[in-house]
């Protein structure tokens, strides 16, 4: 933070130092020298004492100076001047206070101060990410006044057009990031990419503004997945600066979004290497997202056949019925293979199985491994004859019928005709599972 606030200000004034002296004049003198941009001090008094203060090495002294001299001249026509001379040499003494103190100054004097504006909202900033609520709602404000103001701030006197357009752009870069970040935390992710886009564009090597850029990508709706190149690069420029902690802190954000995207950490860290030499997203392999549900259940049918496939896979695959035409498609194959392996009716199923519910009636049962351990039924049972002694909850069993529909979500078959075991011989199911995914976890 320090060593960045030096360069911020070093860049505020730089400018303020190169300014030239006001000139002086006497009553005898002809009035065409103040008639030019040139500001006159027509008191010798006032004058020397300015000079003075200019010229005074020692920065806290030259601060004090200038300070001194406000006070002694409250109305002199380089007031301001005087003012940004002191912020200005507190900040070559090192003495942030007393910088944010002297800009919270000028703009009472003028509101629109550039130099001003520009401190108070990046300091603000600073304090926001600290929890500083009102710091937050400051700092935005100055920033977005920066940015009214900027288009129409003059050049200073004894600058160039070159450094002048230098000076614009750091100014721009500041107000574009602290607005962008404002729009963070109001979780306006458009916007915020709008003002972070800008400030990239400037600076491609500010590292806090480029991660806060490559969190907005990634939080917006749909996502925005050059946000990953974003992160990548922060990381990169973290690593470079030997900010080893912010490199940590960004690293470990980046690869849980890109592992909750694709699936795995696999080709994060040469994500990164590449990505140290581009200047931009795009020029990269995009990161591609994990396979959807969908996208399993579709490549399960396509590369085994259904019969081949356990009854959780049949669930899973028919669980996604619903998720667009591949699901469809995939679910009716699995579903006429079911009734196939029943003779569509004439022979039933012998399935083993794990007693959730039970009455002489029905059987409410969990059929899969993932069911059976966590005590959901998939399959409810329609018995032809009723029991007599309904078996326990929570024993083990088989049962037999023909499975006749199902549900997608929440998953469950119905099976009718169903009875517990008997001589007679049942066709059993599949039961090795070859289609690899993640149980769905219930919302609570």
């Amino acid at each position: 933070m320090k060593k960045t606030f030096v360069i911020l200000v070093l860049a505020l004034t730089a400018a303020t130092l190169a300014q030239p002296a006001p000139a002086q004049t006497s009553a005898s003198q002809s009035t065409s020298t103040s008639s030019t941009n040139t500001k006159v001090i027509k008191d010798a008094a006032e004058y020397n004492a300015y000079m003075a203060a200019l010229n005074t090495q020692d920065p806290a002294t030259r601060a004090a100076a200038f300070e001194a001299f406000i006070n002694q001249y409250p109305d002199s026509v380089v007031k301001l001047d005087a003012m940004e001379q002191a912020m200005a040499a507190y900040q070559q003494a090192g003495n942030q206070a007393k910088v944010e103190s002297s800009a919270r100054t000028i703009l009472g004097t003028s509101p629109n101060n550039i130099r001003a504006l520009a401190i108070l909202a990046y300091l603000d900033r600073a304090k926001a990410t600290q929890g500083d609520t009102g710091a937050l709602k400051e700092g935005c404000d100055y920033a977005q006044k920066g940015l009214q103001a900027l288009p129409a701030w003059p050049k200073p006197e004894g600058v160039s057009d070159a450094d002048f357009d230098k000076l614009r752009n750091q100014m721009s870069e500041i107000f574009n990031g602290v607005a962008g970040f404002c729009a963070l935390q109001a979780k306006d992710y458009p916007t915020a990419r709008g003002y972070y886009l800008k400030s990239f564009q400037i600076d491609p090597a500010n590292m806090q503004d480029i991660y806060q850029f490559g969190i907005v990508c990634l939080q917006m709706e749909p996502m925005d997945v050059s946000g990953f190149w974003y992160l990548a690069k922060a990381i990169n420029l973290a690593t470079a600066q030997n900010n080893a902690r912010a490199a940590q802190g960004i690293a470990a954000y980046a690869k849980a979004q890109y592992r909750r995207y694709h699936g795995s950490e696999e080709g994060w860290d040469q994500y990164v290497t590449v990505t140290a030499t581009q200047t931009g997203p795009g020029v990269a392999d995009p990161v591609k997202p994990k396979p959807s549900n969908c996208d399993i259940a579709a490549e399960a049918v396509a590369k085994n056949s259904v019969d081949e496939l356990s009854f959780s896979d049949w669930e899973f695959i028919l669980e996604q019925r619903d998720c667009g035409p591949q699901g469809r498609e995939v679910a009716e194959k699995v579903w006429q293979a079911i009734q196939a392996k029943q003779k569509d009716g004439e022979a039933r199923l012998r399935i083993p199985v794990k007693i959730i519910a039970a009455t002489k009636e029905t059987l409410d049962v969990a059929v899969t491994d993932d069911n059976q351990r966590t005590n959901t039924a998939d399959m409810h049972v329609v018995l032809l004859k009723p029991l007599l002694h309904p078996p326990a909850i929570g024993s083990t069993t088989d049962v037999i019928g023909i499975i006749t529909t199902y549900t997608p979500k929440p998953f469950m078959f119905t099976m009718a005709k169903g009875a517990m075991p008997s001589a007679e011989p049942p066709i059993e199911p599949p039961h090795h599972s070859l289609v690899h995914h993640e149980k769905a976890q219930p919302k609570k």
